[in-house]
């Protein structure tokens, strides 16, 4: 009896610990599941029990315009295509080939193609695949023709991409829709890029229970918000004065053999950008296709340079504000000047004696606009480049934009101020130049450039842009007296080139050499900028080339200057100055 009573005893106490080690196992697993796991089966449970459904707005469209009619012209638009794609398992080993050829020849698939799509139903018949993509943003003409074919295994999904109708017109001004790292939306560069949150709106989505067969459960109530589509943005960029603009400077880009090009045209009453182009540049429906994400950088808002002579207005306009001299104020030119050991000549080495500050402007003398830098002080003339925008972002409503750099005036050694004075030792983008002459242009008002005349919500709410006076940077005097002495320029001096019949131009050319690892290279960068006409600026114009290969920026940017300001006036239809 005591034998049967231990072994008893022994099968008690193994059961009970069998139980306990059940019980440690459950609560352990009912702390993992609870506690450590808590937000993936919560997120799990919200699959099963609930339904979460993202609804995704519309984005905001983009908009050219004509700036005399007002009349709009679609420039990036919300477009629907087409994913189309097989059901493998769907498709019979049989039929395979024939399936394969039918959307070959629909898609204007190649051989290799074809033959990898064969390969790929094959293999997904095997796996018991669900599907295989065979082509994404398939236009609506081509899905029709699938669809009619009644092909099976074949499906197509709608989806909605961004189309840019124009092309490569304006690339650089609207950027490209992408994607984020999450396979999102997203606006890059230019107007989409720095537009983004507004084009893109604003997600909504609907929340409620559903039962076990995944049906509605309507007594469970619902949480919905809806999607708020994104606001549509009416440029200030007219198409027509787009198109020939652009059109002239790749003409030059290629003929030249420059490495980049930028062109900006820019109302100097308000600070609306009319033209603005970049090359190279890109497709926006293709953006991937570049040789060079460079082609992604709006050269004429990010690309900083030494703007050499073009630069040399400036300079006068600041001492013509100080009352310093007149344009017929005289100077003898001493041919060089030696600055901190630098010896400083005048381009190939001449020497112009006795000049009046029209003459050179006229005559482009460097000597003679270190004369005028030393009459206004480095400190001072500092001052005024500052206040005319250099060395800091103009503010467009573009991505991406840099600020230049003019740290040169942080430097006390003299050789600094005397070569900015003509244009070296700093740098500048095409649209600062843009904002500075067409402060020269409008009696001395610094304007804030803008692209985006409105913004138009969904809610028939219109934001329009209010021209904004950054600063009155010199005298309406100053601003008349140095007109006069640019259109001197075009009349008589380096700026021919860019004279027009009709009309009087104020201008200034400028071919400066660039700055490398071991000094000034001998390929240089060519500017022609101006503005007309002359009595009442309507356009403020920048012309640059980078490392042409011709001499002088008289023979590049000076006749695409010439054209476009032409084809400008005609198309306004402004009254003869002359």
């Amino acid at each position: 009896m005591m034998a049967v009573r231990a072994e008893s005893d022994n099968s008690v106490g193994a059961i009970s610990l069998g139980f306990l080690l059940m019980a440690v196992l459950i609560i352990a697993r009912l702390f993992i599941l609870q506690i450590l796991q808590h937000d993936y089966y919560a997120t799990m449970a919200l699959s099963s029990h609930e339904i979460y459904k993202k609804i995704h707005p519309t984005r905001g469209e983009i908009y050219f315009q004509d700036t005399r009619s007002r009349q709009e012209y679609p420039a990036a638009v919300s477009r629907q295509y087409y994913l189309v794609f097989v059901s493998p398992r769907e498709i019979a080993e049989a039929d395979m080939a024939s399936t394969s050829k039918a959307l070959a020849e629909i898609l204007q698939f190649d051989a290799t193609v074809k033959k990898t799509l064969q390969e790929k139903i094959l293999a997904g018949s095997k796996e018991r695949s669900a599907y295989y993509p065979v082509a994404k943003k398939v236009n609506e003409a081509t899905a029709e023709q699938i669809k009619n074919k009644k092909i099976k295994g074949v499906y197509m999904v709608a989806q909605e991409h961004r189309y840019y109708p124009e092309n490569n017109l304006g690339a650089n001004i609207l950027g490209f829709l992408g994607q984020d790292k999450d396979g999102n939306p997203l606006g890059n560069y230019g107007a989409e890029g720095y537009w983004d949150k507004i084009l893109a709106g604003k997600s909504g989505f609907l929340l409620g229970e559903r039962g076990a067969l995944g049906n509605w459960i309507s007594l469970a109530g619902r949480t919905s918000v809806q999607a708020v589509d994104g606001a549509d943005l009416f440029l200030t960029i007219d198409r027509t004065l787009e198109y020939r603009a652009c059109d002239l400077l790749r003409k030059g880009f290629e003929d030249y053999g420059a490495k980049s090009a930028a062109l900006v045209m820019m109302n100097p009453k308000t600070g609306a950008i009319l033209a603005m182009c970049s090359f190279p540049d890109f497709d926006p429906n293709n953006y991937s296709q570049v040789d060079s994400l460079n082609a992604y950088n709006n050269t004429s808002i990010f690309t900083p340079y030494e703007p050499g002579s073009v630069f040399k207005p400036i300079t006068m306009a600041a001492a013509l504000d100080l009352g310093l001299l007149e344009p017929n104020t005289t100077f003898v030119d001493p041919c060089t000047r030696k600055i901190d050991n630098y010896t400083i000549h005048n381009a190939l080495n001449k020497c112009y004696g006795e000049q009046t500050m029209t003459g050179v402007l006229e005559n482009s003398i460097n000597t003679g606009m270190i004369w005028v830098e030393e009459k206004i002080g480095r400190e001072r003339f500092g001052g005024y480049v500052k206040r005319f925008g250099f060395g800091e972002k103009t503010g467009i409503d573009l991505d991406t934009e840099a600020a230049g750099n003019i740290s040169s005036f942080d430097q006390k050694s003299k050789i600094h101020a005397a070569t900015a004075s003509f244009g070296q030792g700093l740098t500048v983008t095409p649209l600062q130049l843009a904002a500075a002459y067409g402060a020269l242009a409008n009696g001395g008002q610094l304007y804030k450039p803008y692209v985006v005349a409105e913004v138009r919500y969904p809610n028939g709410q219109v934001i329009k842009t209010q021209p904004q006076v950054v600063s009155a940077v010199i005298s309406p005097r100053a601003a008349k007296l140095i007109t006069g002495m640019l259109v001197s320029v075009v009349e008589k001096g380096h700026g021919r080139a860019a004279k027009v019949a009709d009309y009087y131009l104020a201008g200034k050319t400028g071919t400066a050499q660039i700055p490398g690892p071991g000094g000034y290279s001998e390929e240089t960068n060519h500017t022609f900028a101006g503005f007309a006409p002359a009595d009442d600026p309507q356009f403020v114009l920048i012309v640059k080339y980078e490392a042409p290969k011709r001499a002088w920026a008289e023979s590049t940017a000076a006749p695409v200057f010439r054209n476009l300001m032409d084809f400008a006036f005609d198309y306004y239809g402004l009254p003869n100055e002359r």
